[in-house]
């Protein structure tokens, strides 16, 4: 449901699928969840739209840059990043471009 708060039971559900490191870069630190798709935009509270980032790529995600990691991707490319590392996890019933996020 869009709006709605996001699960503890989700949240963990999340975690654990992702091994409890960032998706994109394997850290173990200050991880949180992401949606892909945001929830402004229609995105849901579903684990096919939810990835575990670090704050650095999380904030990179939402186009802040970090001196310690200027030459990490920019928010296109994490953008990217996730939704490629979810259509390998979810293929192949998994079509974010067809609304399927």
């Amino acid at each position: 449901m869009i709006g709605a708060n996001l699960t503890n039971e989700t949240r963990k559900a999340v975690y654990k699928r992702d091994g409890y490191r960032c998706a994109l870069c394997d850290s173990p630190r200050t991880i949180q969840i992401h949606h892909v798709m945001k929830r402004s935009q229609g995105g849901t509270n579903e684990p096919h739209n939810l990835i575990t980032l670090c704050m650095y790529c999380h904030g990179v995600a939402h186009g802040t840059r970090f001196p310690e990691h200027a030459d990490w991707m920019n928010a296109a490319e994490v953008h990217e990043a996730c939704i490629e590392y979810l259509a390998d996890y979810y293929a192949p019933d998994w079509y974010p471009w067809e609304g399927g996020l």
